[in-house]
């Protein structure tokens, strides 16, 4: 073979080698910080509707509802942190992998914020933050702040918490 033929042959490798290489950070990025969603041109009657509400201050509990159907504690049954118990104290309580959240979840499937606890009238809510993988509490998905009862299971993820009294 001629040292040409050679060079080509080197150069040829190594543009499959750096263009594998760049599909790979490509790939690794997409699974670290998501995939980009364009938003469409839209009108401001429209971006309005998009923009988040900032959420409701939590109103204290009204005295006299405690009962039996009052949650107290969320517990981790399954996931990494099982055994992990949480006080339903009054505050709402914000689940993720972020280390700004209430309850760190170390856990693929779970978002940066993927879901809030909170107290509104007596009763404790969940609410899905915009999760990619969804709330689920028992079997269905929930796409509104979703009033929890004593044994229900809330699922994030591969992570399942239980409200207990």
């Amino acid at each position: 073979m001629s040292a040409l033929t050679l060079l080509v042959i080197q150069l040829a490798i190594l543009a499959l080698l750096w263009i594998f290489v760049l599909v790979a950070v490509s790939v690794m990025r997409s699974d670290l910080f998501g995939v980009r969603v364009r938003r469409e041109a839209t009108t401001a009657r429209s971006r309005q509707a998009r923009e988040p509400k900032p959420p409701k201050a939590p109103k204290p509990p009204k005295p006299g509802r405690t009962g039996r159907s009052n949650p107290s504690t969320l517990v981790v049954v399954e996931g990494n942190l099982t055994g992990t118990k949480l006080p339903l104290s009054g505050a709402p309580i914000s689940a993720g992998r972020n280390a700004d959240n209430s309850l760190v979840l170390d856990d693929d499937y779970v978002s940066g914020r993927h879901a809030r606890f909170f107290a509104e009238d007596g009763r404790w809510y969940v609410e899905d933050l915009g999760s990619t993988n969804g709330t689920h509490v028992g079997a269905n998905r929930i796409t509104s702040p979703t009033p929890l009862t004593v044994g229900a299971s809330v699922r994030l993820g591969k992570t399942v918490v239980e409200v207990r009294r």
